[in-house]
């Protein structure tokens, strides 16, 4: 019928928009950091220096950043996330699942800025006064947990990071785990399997795919995260083991400086910092979907 195709028109058109914004943007940051990407080439990913005053612009140590506080973020909530989605789904009595879901989920709702805040005048003064001491004081002799207490640097940014992306992860995990047959529970218990046997064999163990997709999700929200990252990672463009100095993020210098960016080839470096922080996110994407499909497939062999 005639209303049939055009209504299939209209789908695909609404298909194809969300493509072309997607091309859009990469053209966009491609022309703006052409420039940047011509003048240092690859060199440009792997280039430690950031001075706009002398034009030396490299990478490596937003990249560094970025990657580090979104991992260390994603092994922070992954436990807890995960947790809640079972206590939700197969501990909790009916009555209270609903409103502690709910409270969950209004953590995603709170502005990053806010967040960013509370970083500041709680976390922060937190982990300088109580995290770095005992840190410090059992682990300091690596080079992961040295240095003097700024409070503000990759832990506090990783901590304020993981509470931003446990709503999504805890989220995505109840719905997975709502989806598993109860017919699975009964079978596992009908054969004496004990409660943290059930959970194990009938609702983690089928599940493992939609797990590693929600912390994809969750790490995803994490590597874009700008204005909380910003106020509580410190802001300094270097790269050290030790979680308790200041660092910065792809996000975070493209906020701080684009709008007081001097001239046009600090622009354009920012601009390659924004097309870098894509192709990474995009990457990790592509990754986890290739890994999704490969335990789907082996899951059903």
């Amino acid at each position: 019928m005639r209303s049939d195709r055009i209504f299939n028109w209209i789908l695909r058109g609404l298909a194809l928009t969300v493509l072309l914004g997607f091309v859009l943007l990469v053209w966009f940051l491609w022309n703006e950091a052409l420039p940047a990407l011509r003048s240092a080439g690859l060199g440009f990913i792997w280039s430690t220096g950031w001075d706009p005053v002398s034009g030396d612009f490299g990478a490596l140590p937003f990249l560094w950043g970025t990657l580090v506080s979104s991992i260390l973020a994603l092994m922070l909530s992954a436990p807890i996330s995960i947790g809640a989605a079972l206590f939700l789904t197969d501990i909790a009595p009916k009555s209270i699942r609903t409103p502690i879901a709910f409270l969950i989920e209004m953590l995603a709702a709170i502005p990053s800025v806010v967040y960013g805040i509370w970083g500041i005048f709680v976390l922060a003064p937190f982990v300088r006064e109580h995290v770095h001491p005992l840190l410090n004081g059992w682990l300091g002799f690596t080079p992961f947990f040295e240095g003097p207490p700024f409070g503000l640097g990759m832990l506090t940014a990783a901590m304020v990071l993981a509470v931003m992306i446990t709503p999504t992860i805890t989220a995505v995990c109840r719905e997975v785990f709502r989806s598993v047959p109860d017919l699975l529970r009964e079978a596992a218990t009908g054969i004496g399997a004990t409660r943290w046997e059930t959970i194990r064999l009938a609702v983690i163990r089928p599940s493992i795919s939609g797990i590693f997709a929600a912390m994809i999700l969750g790490l995803g929200r994490a590597l874009g995260e700008t204005m909380a990252v910003t106020m509580v990672i410190g802001n300094r463009p270097e790269i050290s083991l030790s979680l308790f100095k200041p660092a910065a993020t792809m996000a975070s210098v493209i906020a701080n400086e684009y709008a007081e960016a001097q001239g046009d080839s600090h622009l354009s470096a920012l601009a390659a910092i924004g097309l870098v922080l894509l192709v990474v996110s995009s990457l990790v994407n592509f990754g986890a979907r290739w890994i999704i499909e490969r335990t789907e497939s082996k899951t059903h062999v």
